[in-house]
């Protein structure tokens, strides 16, 4: 990938702007909270949030417990974005994610869902760079520590808000150097099994696609339906927590289907960019945290 630079961020973003594509706004990231909000859904996952016109706060609104931002490092700075087509310098981690979180919790007397004390992730993919882009994210993330769960002296302290690294994997090797971290990485079916601790990895995510043929018709395969509870089998008894992306997203029984037998063998977070499609879907079944 070229070099990113803000100048080609401005130019890029100029054009987008002058060719009329509606990117939401930094500007959503001040919306209010909600003095109490929905009760939180602890499979929801928000897929790509910031696309949504509101980031955060529109899953937020929905319950999730789970949102996910890519970033890119760009002249120092980590701008929120899908490819870098689309990036755009008013849109920083900071601004869509950081700085809002910490408001909330703030408001919410040290949670992000008020009156639930059971913790926001905050999944965060760098998409590229990895050891550049996490050193700036542990810096920005620093500046925050009150908000985030953390490890030190061998132990994880739980906060409002628990980080987990996600997409290059080069971040892996300054993140397991630290002593002391305020972030956690996302790891692949292949760290199943291995001496990487859950203080280090505690979620585990896939492509449905590149594990599982089927999506949603018809009957699922025995031997797939096995491999999946044995995989989350294997998570859960390592003490982690297991994800799948490029599951089927477009409403229909297919979809269900999938987020059926997901949540029957156990998988902890249903990926979605429908967020009222799955909010829905999760509430007819009172899949819900309980109160504290």
């Amino acid at each position: 990938m070229a070099h990113v630079t803000r100048r080609r961020v401005l130019t890029v973003a100029l054009a987008t702007a002058a060719a009329g594509v509606a990117v939401p706004t930094a500007t959503a990231a001040a919306a209010p909270a909600r003095p109490r909000g929905p009760r939180p859904i602890r499979h929801a996952h928000a897929h790509n949030d910031y696309l949504h016109p509101r980031p955060l706060h529109d899953a937020l609104a929905h319950g999730f417990t789970s949102v996910e931002a890519d970033i890119f490092l760009v002249d120092g700075e980590l701008l929120v974005a899908h490819e870098p087509a689309t990036l755009d310098p008013n849109r920083t981690l900071a601004s869509l994610y950081l700085d809002p979180l910490a408001a909330l919790v703030r408001a919410g007397h040290g949670s992000v869902h008020p009156h639930h004390r059971a913790p926001l992730q905050l999944l965060i993919d760098i998409k590229a760079d990895g050891v550049a882009a996490y050193r700036e994210l542990d810096r920005q993330l620093r500046r925050h520590h009150r908000l985030f769960t953390r490890y030190q002296h061998g132990r994880v302290v739980p906060r409002a808000v628990t980080a987990v690294i996600s997409g290059d994997r080069a971040a892996r090797a300054p993140m397991e150097a630290q002593r002391t971290r305020l972030a956690f990485y996302d790891g692949r079916l292949d760290d199943l099994g291995t001496p990487a601790p859950a203080s280090f990895a505690p979620l585990v995510s896939a492509n449905w696609t590149q594990s599982f043929g089927w999506l949603g018709a018809g009957p699922f395969p025995r031997a797939e339906r096995d491999r999946l509870r044995s995989l989350v089998t294997t998570a859960h008894r390592e003490g982690r927590r297991i994800r799948f992306w490029a599951t089927p997203d477009v409403a229909g029984p297919e979809r269900e289907a999938v987020w059926s037998e997901l949540l029957a063998a156990g998988v902890d977070h249903l990926n979605t960019d429908d967020l009222a499609g799955l909010e829905r879907f999760l509430r007819a079944r009172r899949n819900t945290m309980p109160t504290p």
